[in-house]
């Protein structure tokens, strides 16, 4: 997540800076309800970081020893998904430290998830819907103080190829925003165009299943939707599609970023957004061009130093943000929300954002990762941008000033274990050996 508004408020920030998790940070503070959207948070404006390493904690081994690479099963031939990658049982659920807050929260976001983790389509091809129901219809009834003996009951810890996960993380940011145009909130916060639209390519060809664009129709022709320079130079001016207005453009442009956020109204009220669509066009992360280019002097290639160069460098900046052509749609949220990938509200410190193509959504992930405040039991119930390929995740923080440093300072290597059905790698090994059943 990215800081917007920052300096004269830090609350008041779209936030993944770069700055170090504040020492003595809490490993168990508990659970927060405070969701998150589906956004398109790349990690692309990050500092770059080294490669997965084997994951060590301070020096000391990790607590679970990873599956060796060699013990891997490959379930299919498809390398952009979980099957393809290789699956191998992992440790005893009974042997990790799952942390009571943590497995309580995650049960409770599990139970939340079930709904619709039993009816969806899992792109990885790990599970089936079905697969699910037992486990979901267990929890319901299962007190949540007793979570780390549900999951040890109902689940297997499976390893998805080497295992190696790298963990960024996010948070809800909140800028200044007015419900009317005036002349003191120029920038126009735009609501899903009616034309703008999705197109399943598996639909159409076996060769494309879940391959999706957006665009719009033109005559017979479907068309790219246009770019952010396009929409900026007013594309969709006059069409009605304004529910806001913010105050400043950076704000504006890094909450896009994030997929949903709070507008600080004037008067003291505030205006919660969400995710609502994007125009299809490819992100580029500006950090990394900004970096590429030279324009960050050493020390300032997080993201307050981004935002500070933006600011000191106007016209400019504004080019730089244009290069990147993805524009996000919002709507605004009164119920529950901010919403994730499977339409449920996230939740502080127990959400993850994952690929769903390594992993299904609303399953749980076990995480032991470096930067410890990471450790213990998530749900997978979102998605992002970049958040891309196996043991990819993003961690979600809450809101606030506290959520803002630790979400900013995420950036952290490891190791990662879903949590699946029991009896899911037999099934799936048995598939591999006898095709044609």
């Amino acid at each position: 997540m990215k800081i917007g508004a920052l300096f004269a408020a830090v609350t008041m920030v779209s936030a993944c800076s770069m700055s170090i998790i504040p020492q003595g940070a809490a490993q168990n503070l508990p659970p927060q309800q405070a969701p998150q959207p589906e956004g398109e948070w790349v990690a692309g404006d990050l500092p770059d970081v080294a490669a997965p390493q084997p994951t060590y904690k301070n020096g000391a081994p990790a607590t679970f020893r990873p599956v060796d690479p060699a013990q891997l099963v490959k379930i299919g031939d498809d390398p952009t998904r979980a099957t393809g990658s290789g699956v191998a049982l992992g440790p005893d659920i009974a042997s990790l430290d799952l942390g009571q807050a943590k497995a309580s929260a995650a049960l409770q976001s599990f139970r939340t998830s079930c709904s619709s983790l039993v009816r969806r389509e899992d792109n990885s091809g790990l599970t089936q819907g079905a697969d699910w129901q037992l486990s979901c219809d267990a929890a319901q009834g299962w007190q949540d103080q007793d979570a780390a003996r549900f999951f040890a009951s109902y689940f297997e810890a499976v390893q998805i190829g080497d295992g190696k996960a790298f963990a960024t993380g996010y948070f809800e940011p909140q800028i200044f925003g007015s419900r009317v145009k005036n002349e003191k909130y120029q920038v126009p916060v735009y609501r899903r165009p009616d034309n703008l639209i999705d197109v399943d390519l598996g639909l159409f060809s076996e060769a494309l299943k879940d391959r999706r664009i957006r665009g719009k129709v033109d005559g017979t022709k479907l068309v790219p939707f246009e770019d952010r320079a396009q929409i900026d130079d007013g594309a969709l001016a006059g069409q009605g599609l304004e529910i806001a207005w913010a105050q400043d453009y950076i704000d504006l442009f890094f909450l896009q970023i994030q997929g949903s956020g709070r507008l600080a109204l004037p008067g003291g009220g505030i205006m919660r957004i969400g995710y609502a669509g994007q125009n299809g066009q490819d992100y580029t992360g500006i950090g990394k061009l900004m970096r590429e280019r030279g324009l960050l002097a050493d020390g300032k290639t997080n993201m307050q130093g981004i935002v500070e160069w933006l600011r000191a460098h106007p016209q400019e900046g504004m080019q730089i943000m244009r290069e990147n052509k993805s524009y996000v749609f919002f709507r605004e949220l009164t119920g529950a929300g901010p919403l994730g990938a499977m339409g449920h509200p996230v939740v502080a410190r127990t959400s993850v954002a994952a690929d769903r193509m390594f992993v299904p959504l609303g399953a749980p992930v076990f995480l032991d990762m470096a930067h410890d405040i990471a450790d213990g039991l998530w749900v997978a119930q979102d998605t992002g941008g970049a958040i891309k390929g196996a043991n990819r995740f993003d961690t979600f923080w809450g809101a606030g000033e506290q959520a803002a440093q630790i979400a900013g300072g995420m950036s952290s290597n490891g190791q990662a274990l879903l949590f699946l059905p029991k009896g899911t790698v037999s099934r799936l090994v048995s598939a591999r050996q006898n095709p044609g059943q």
